[in-house]
Protein backbone atom coordinates (compact mmCIF):
# COMPACT_ATOMS: atom_id res chain seq x y z
CA UNK A 1 0.00 0.00 0.00
CA UNK A 2 2.70 2.45 1.01
CA UNK A 3 6.30 2.13 -0.06
CA UNK A 4 9.04 1.26 2.40
CA UNK A 5 11.71 3.48 0.87
CA UNK A 6 10.95 6.80 2.59
CA UNK A 7 14.07 8.93 2.92
CA UNK A 8 15.11 10.56 6.20
CA UNK A 9 14.35 14.29 6.48
CA UNK A 10 17.10 16.75 5.67
CA UNK A 11 18.64 18.77 8.52
CA UNK A 12 16.66 21.82 7.36
CA UNK A 13 13.44 19.86 6.84
CA UNK A 14 10.20 21.87 6.79
CA UNK A 15 7.86 21.90 9.79
CA UNK A 16 5.06 19.46 10.50
CA UNK A 17 1.70 21.25 10.69
CA UNK A 18 -1.48 19.70 12.10
CA UNK A 19 -4.97 21.20 11.99
CA UNK A 20 -7.13 19.89 14.83
CA UNK A 21 -10.55 20.54 16.30
CA UNK A 22 -14.05 19.08 16.41
CA UNK A 23 -15.81 17.64 13.40
CA UNK A 24 -17.63 20.19 11.22
CA UNK A 25 -15.63 23.11 12.66
CA UNK A 26 -13.91 23.97 9.37
CA UNK A 27 -10.58 22.10 9.61
CA UNK A 28 -10.57 21.09 5.94
CA UNK A 29 -10.78 24.64 4.59
CA UNK A 30 -8.04 25.83 6.94
CA UNK A 31 -5.77 22.91 6.06
CA UNK A 32 -6.13 23.60 2.33
CA UNK A 33 -5.33 27.27 2.83
CA UNK A 34 -2.25 26.43 4.91
CA UNK A 35 -1.05 23.83 2.41
CA UNK A 36 -1.40 26.36 -0.40
CA UNK A 37 0.47 29.05 1.52
CA UNK A 38 3.26 26.67 2.59
CA UNK A 39 3.56 24.70 -0.62
CA UNK A 40 2.55 21.65 1.37
CA UNK A 41 0.67 18.40 0.96
CA UNK A 42 -2.26 17.09 2.98
CA UNK A 43 -1.89 14.02 5.20
CA UNK A 44 -5.24 12.56 6.26
CA UNK A 45 -5.54 11.63 9.94
CA UNK A 46 -9.19 10.58 9.88
CA UNK A 47 -9.47 6.91 10.75
CA UNK A 48 -12.42 6.32 8.41
CA UNK A 49 -11.34 8.31 5.36
CA UNK A 50 -8.71 5.64 4.73
CA UNK A 51 -11.53 3.42 3.42
CA UNK A 52 -12.42 3.28 -0.25
CA UNK A 53 -16.07 4.05 -0.91
CA UNK A 54 -16.71 5.68 2.47
CA UNK A 55 -17.04 9.14 0.99
CA UNK A 56 -20.33 10.79 1.92
CA UNK A 57 -20.48 9.68 5.54
CA UNK A 58 -16.88 10.69 6.26
CA UNK A 59 -17.16 14.08 4.53
CA UNK A 60 -14.24 13.09 2.32
CA UNK A 61 -13.23 16.00 0.11
CA UNK A 62 -13.88 15.21 -3.58
CA UNK A 63 -10.84 15.29 -5.84
CA UNK A 64 -12.22 18.29 -7.73
CA UNK A 65 -12.25 20.32 -4.50
CA UNK A 66 -8.69 19.54 -3.39
CA UNK A 67 -7.25 22.60 -5.21
CA UNK A 68 -4.67 20.45 -6.96
CA UNK A 69 -2.99 19.70 -3.63
CA UNK A 70 -1.67 16.18 -3.19
CA UNK A 71 -3.53 14.21 -0.51
CA UNK A 72 -2.14 11.18 1.31
CA UNK A 73 -3.75 8.27 3.18
CA UNK A 74 -7.16 8.52 1.56
CA UNK A 75 -8.82 5.45 -0.01
CA UNK A 76 -6.08 2.99 0.91
CA UNK A 77 -8.11 0.16 2.48
CA UNK A 78 -11.14 -1.93 1.57
CA UNK A 79 -14.01 -1.80 4.06
CA UNK A 80 -13.34 -5.41 5.06
CA UNK A 81 -9.80 -4.61 6.24
CA UNK A 82 -9.19 -3.69 9.88
CA UNK A 83 -7.02 -0.74 10.81
CA UNK A 84 -5.24 0.02 14.06
CA UNK A 85 -3.69 3.15 15.49
CA UNK A 86 -0.31 1.43 15.47
CA UNK A 87 -0.58 0.65 11.75
CA UNK A 88 -1.70 4.17 10.96
CA UNK A 89 1.17 5.66 12.94
CA UNK A 90 3.65 3.81 10.73
CA UNK A 91 1.91 4.78 7.48
CA UNK A 92 1.60 8.45 8.41
CA UNK A 93 5.16 8.81 9.67
CA UNK A 94 6.45 7.30 6.46
CA UNK A 95 4.48 9.84 4.43
CA UNK A 96 5.62 12.71 6.65
CA UNK A 97 9.26 11.65 6.40
CA UNK A 98 8.97 11.46 2.62
CA UNK A 99 7.35 14.91 2.40
CA UNK A 100 10.04 16.51 4.55
CA UNK A 101 12.84 14.82 2.64
CA UNK A 102 11.44 16.48 -0.50
CA UNK A 103 11.25 19.89 1.17
CA UNK A 104 7.44 19.73 1.35
CA UNK A 105 5.48 20.74 4.44
CA UNK A 106 3.09 17.97 5.57
CA UNK A 107 -0.24 19.38 6.76
CA UNK A 108 -2.11 16.84 8.86
CA UNK A 109 -5.88 17.09 9.14
CA UNK A 110 -8.63 14.79 10.32
CA UNK A 111 -11.16 14.17 13.04
CA UNK A 112 -9.39 11.31 14.82
CA UNK A 113 -7.59 13.04 17.69
CA UNK A 114 -5.91 9.86 18.89
CA UNK A 115 -4.53 9.17 15.41
CA UNK A 116 -3.10 12.68 15.16
CA UNK A 117 -1.48 12.46 18.59
CA UNK A 118 -0.12 8.98 17.86
CA UNK A 119 1.61 10.35 14.77
CA UNK A 120 2.92 13.59 16.28
CA UNK A 121 3.90 12.45 19.76
CA UNK A 122 6.17 9.85 21.27
CA UNK A 123 3.78 6.92 21.52
CA UNK A 124 4.70 3.27 21.94
CA UNK A 125 2.06 0.59 21.65
CA UNK A 126 1.67 -2.17 24.26
CA UNK A 127 1.64 -5.74 22.98
CA UNK A 128 -1.41 -7.93 22.62
CA UNK A 129 -2.50 -11.28 24.02
CA UNK A 130 -4.64 -13.35 21.63
CA UNK A 131 -6.33 -15.28 24.43
CA UNK A 132 -7.25 -12.15 26.39
CA UNK A 133 -8.41 -10.42 23.22
CA UNK A 134 -10.54 -13.40 22.17
CA UNK A 135 -12.20 -13.64 25.59
CA UNK A 136 -13.01 -9.93 25.68
CA UNK A 137 -14.36 -9.98 22.11
CA UNK A 138 -16.63 -12.90 22.99
CA UNK A 139 -17.86 -10.95 25.99
CA UNK A 140 -18.39 -7.90 23.78
CA UNK A 141 -20.57 -9.95 21.43
CA UNK A 142 -22.55 -11.30 24.37
CA UNK A 143 -23.21 -8.16 26.44
CA UNK A 144 -22.44 -5.20 24.16
CA UNK A 145 -19.91 -2.33 24.37
CA UNK A 146 -21.70 -0.25 27.01
CA UNK A 147 -21.38 -2.97 29.66
CA UNK A 148 -17.67 -3.33 29.01
CA UNK A 149 -17.28 0.43 28.94
CA UNK A 150 -18.72 0.69 32.45
CA UNK A 151 -16.06 -1.79 33.58
CA UNK A 152 -13.38 0.28 31.84
CA UNK A 153 -14.59 3.48 33.50
CA UNK A 154 -14.36 1.77 36.88
CA UNK A 155 -10.82 0.52 36.25
CA UNK A 156 -9.53 3.63 34.49
CA UNK A 157 -11.76 6.73 34.74
CA UNK A 158 -9.51 8.73 32.40
CA UNK A 159 -9.79 6.10 29.68
CA UNK A 160 -13.49 5.82 30.36
CA UNK A 161 -13.84 9.49 29.53
CA UNK A 162 -11.71 9.31 26.41
CA UNK A 163 -12.98 6.10 24.82
CA UNK A 164 -16.45 6.31 23.26
CA UNK A 165 -18.83 3.87 24.97
CA UNK A 166 -20.15 2.50 21.69
CA UNK A 167 -16.70 1.85 20.23
CA UNK A 168 -16.47 -1.80 21.22
CA UNK A 169 -13.13 -2.33 19.52
CA UNK A 170 -11.46 0.47 21.47
CA UNK A 171 -13.10 -0.61 24.74
CA UNK A 172 -11.83 -4.16 24.26
CA UNK A 173 -8.33 -2.88 23.47
CA UNK A 174 -8.29 -0.70 26.59
CA UNK A 175 -9.39 -3.59 28.82
CA UNK A 176 -6.84 -5.87 27.16
CA UNK A 177 -4.00 -3.42 27.85
CA UNK A 178 -5.06 -3.02 31.48
CA UNK A 179 -5.15 -6.79 31.96
CA UNK A 180 -1.85 -7.66 30.31
CA UNK A 181 0.17 -4.70 31.61
CA UNK A 182 -1.38 -4.10 35.01
CA UNK A 183 -1.36 -0.39 34.19
CA UNK A 184 -4.17 2.01 33.29
CA UNK A 185 -4.84 2.18 29.58
CA UNK A 186 -4.61 5.97 29.84
CA UNK A 187 -0.97 5.58 30.90
CA UNK A 188 -0.19 4.20 27.44
CA UNK A 189 -1.72 7.14 25.59
CA UNK A 190 0.60 9.68 23.93
CA UNK A 191 2.67 11.93 26.16
CA UNK A 192 2.97 15.64 25.41
CA UNK A 193 6.35 15.15 23.78
CA UNK A 194 6.71 15.52 20.02
CA UNK A 195 8.27 12.80 17.90
CA UNK A 196 9.34 15.47 15.39
CA UNK A 197 11.17 18.76 15.57
CA UNK A 198 9.35 21.90 14.39
CA UNK A 199 5.75 20.85 15.00
CA UNK A 200 2.82 23.25 15.18
CA UNK A 201 -0.77 22.35 15.95
CA UNK A 202 -3.48 24.80 14.95
CA UNK A 203 -6.88 24.27 16.54
CA UNK A 204 -10.18 25.52 15.14
CA UNK A 205 -12.26 26.93 18.02
CA UNK A 206 -16.02 27.17 17.63
CA UNK A 207 -18.82 27.86 20.15
CA UNK A 208 -20.88 24.78 20.93
CA UNK A 209 -24.25 26.16 19.68
CA UNK A 210 -22.70 26.99 16.31
CA UNK A 211 -21.00 23.60 16.16
CA UNK A 212 -24.21 21.76 17.00
CA UNK A 213 -26.01 23.58 14.21
CA UNK A 214 -23.23 22.83 11.71
CA UNK A 215 -23.22 19.16 12.67
CA UNK A 216 -26.95 18.82 12.13
CA UNK A 217 -26.72 20.59 8.79
CA UNK A 218 -23.81 18.39 7.69
CA UNK A 219 -25.56 15.14 8.65
CA UNK A 220 -28.75 16.14 6.86
CA UNK A 221 -26.70 17.04 3.78
CA UNK A 222 -25.10 13.60 3.93
CA UNK A 223 -28.53 12.00 3.84
CA UNK A 224 -29.56 14.20 0.92
CA UNK A 225 -26.34 13.30 -0.89
CA UNK A 226 -27.15 9.60 -0.68
CA UNK A 227 -25.54 8.18 2.45
CA UNK A 228 -28.10 5.38 2.71
CA UNK A 229 -27.39 4.28 -0.86
CA UNK A 230 -23.64 4.53 -0.20
CA UNK A 231 -24.01 2.16 2.74
CA UNK A 232 -26.09 -0.24 0.64
CA UNK A 233 -23.30 -0.34 -1.96
CA UNK A 234 -20.69 -0.95 0.71
CA UNK A 235 -22.73 -3.77 2.26
CA UNK A 236 -22.34 -5.59 -1.03
CA UNK A 237 -18.57 -5.08 -0.69
CA UNK A 238 -18.44 -6.57 2.80
CA UNK A 239 -19.05 -3.59 5.08
CA UNK A 240 -20.84 -5.70 7.68
CA UNK A 241 -17.77 -7.92 7.99
CA UNK A 242 -15.41 -4.96 8.43
CA UNK A 243 -14.56 -4.75 12.13
CA UNK A 244 -13.43 -1.13 11.86
CA UNK A 245 -15.38 0.42 8.99
CA UNK A 246 -18.80 -0.88 10.08
CA UNK A 247 -18.56 1.04 13.35
CA UNK A 248 -18.14 4.46 11.74
CA UNK A 249 -20.60 7.16 12.75
CA UNK A 250 -23.47 7.27 10.29
CA UNK A 251 -22.62 3.92 8.75
CA UNK A 252 -23.41 2.05 11.96
CA UNK A 253 -26.75 3.83 12.26
CA UNK A 254 -27.69 3.25 8.61
CA UNK A 255 -26.82 -0.43 8.98
CA UNK A 256 -29.25 -0.62 11.91
CA UNK A 257 -31.89 0.96 9.68
CA UNK A 258 -31.22 -1.48 6.85
CA UNK A 259 -31.54 -4.30 9.36
CA UNK A 260 -35.01 -3.01 10.25
CA UNK A 261 -34.03 -2.18 13.83
CA UNK A 262 -34.75 1.56 13.48
CA UNK A 263 -36.44 3.84 10.98
CA UNK A 264 -34.45 6.00 8.59
CA UNK A 265 -35.41 9.14 10.51
CA UNK A 266 -34.25 7.49 13.75
CA UNK A 267 -30.95 6.60 12.07
CA UNK A 268 -30.51 10.22 10.98
CA UNK A 269 -31.29 11.60 14.44
CA UNK A 270 -29.01 9.03 16.09
CA UNK A 271 -26.20 10.09 13.77
CA UNK A 272 -26.68 13.75 14.68
CA UNK A 273 -26.68 12.92 18.39
CA UNK A 274 -23.69 10.59 18.09
CA UNK A 275 -21.71 13.13 16.08
CA UNK A 276 -22.37 15.88 18.61
CA UNK A 277 -21.25 13.56 21.40
CA UNK A 278 -18.12 12.68 19.40
CA UNK A 279 -17.37 16.38 18.83
CA UNK A 280 -17.51 17.03 22.57
CA UNK A 281 -14.97 14.27 23.15
CA UNK A 282 -12.74 15.77 20.47
CA UNK A 283 -12.94 19.15 22.18
CA UNK A 284 -12.18 17.64 25.56
CA UNK A 285 -9.18 15.75 24.18
CA UNK A 286 -7.73 18.77 22.38
CA UNK A 287 -8.29 21.23 25.22
CA UNK A 288 -5.99 19.14 27.39
CA UNK A 289 -3.11 19.86 25.01
CA UNK A 290 -1.59 23.26 25.86
CA UNK A 291 0.61 23.19 22.74
CA UNK A 292 -2.32 23.86 20.39
CA UNK A 293 -2.60 27.40 19.01
CA UNK A 294 -6.29 28.22 18.57
CA UNK A 295 -7.94 30.33 15.89
CA UNK A 296 -11.64 31.15 15.71
CA UNK A 297 -13.62 29.26 13.09
CA UNK A 298 -15.18 32.44 11.67
CA UNK A 299 -12.20 34.81 11.98
CA UNK A 300 -11.37 36.24 8.52
CA UNK A 301 -7.76 36.46 9.67
CA UNK A 302 -7.45 32.86 10.86
CA UNK A 303 -5.13 31.82 8.00
CA UNK A 304 -2.49 34.53 8.54
CA UNK A 305 -2.87 34.04 12.31
CA UNK A 306 -2.16 30.33 11.88
CA UNK A 307 0.79 31.00 9.57
CA UNK A 308 2.38 33.19 12.24
CA UNK A 309 2.63 30.08 14.40
CA UNK A 310 4.51 28.05 11.81
CA UNK A 311 8.24 27.99 12.66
Amino acid sequence: MIGDDARPPAPDAPPVVAVVGPTAAGKTDLSLALAEALGGEIVNTDSMQVYRGMDIGTAKLPVAERRGIRHHLLDVLDVTEPATVAQFQGWAREVIDDCRSRGVTPVLVGGSALYTRAVLDRFEFPGTDPDVRRRLEEELAAVGPEVLHRRLAGLDPVAGEQVIATNGRRVVRALEVIEITGRPFSATLPSLSYHYDRVVQVGVAIPRPALDERIERRVRQMWQAGLVEEVRRLVALGLREGRTASRALGYQQVLSHLDGAISEEEALEATITGTRRFARRQESWNRRDPRIAWVDWDDPGRVPAALLRVP
